[in-house]
């Protein structure tokens, strides 16, 4: 099956340019394909596909989550990494439906020995400079980029 070209359709071109394609499946369904042919299921919480809101936890947790194991998995191979998304999703008739209070936290442990504890030491420096520099999800968020929405 041969996938949409997503850079096609908005534009977009360059090494940094990012984008994915949503396909509606049904009513509130969607799949989503990368550019690479991966895709996902969402939906709006009436199954267990994952929802937008919960896509947006993920992205935040797994772009820190690639970067605090690269950093840390070259000292020592974690024998426990779980990383909790998390956030309140507030109605606002000032500011519109959004997340507040989002929060991450990494559960991640190593083995004894020397290399252990070389990854150890690296886990609170590998985490803040996922946050204050290396996730693009995060920052992106962070720094409230504007976002434009068009109609084709």
């Amino acid at each position: 099956m041969t996938q949409p070209d997503p850079t096609a359709e908005t534009g977009g071109t360059g090494p940094g340019h990012r984008a994915v394609t949503l396909t509606r499946t049904s009513h509130g369904e969607f799949d989503v394909t990368n550019v690479r042919g991966g895709t996902i299921h969402i939906g709006t919480g009436e199954s267990d596909d994952f929802t937008p809101v919960e896509l947006l936890l993920t992205a935040i947790a797994g772009c820190s989550a690639v970067d605090v194991d690269f950093i840390t998995a070259k000292r020592a191979e974690p024998t426990e990494f779980v990383v909790v998304s998390e956030g309140d999703k507030v109605k606002s008739a000032e500011k519109g439906n959004h997340m507040e209070d989002l929060e991450v936290t990494f559960r991640v442990r190593f083995p004894q020995g020397p290399e252990g504890d070389k990854a150890r030491e690296m886990l609170p420096r590998s985490i803040a400079q996922s946050r204050d520099r290396l996730c693009t999800v995060s920052r992106t968020v962070q720094l409230g980029t504007p976002i434009t929405m068009r109609e084709d």
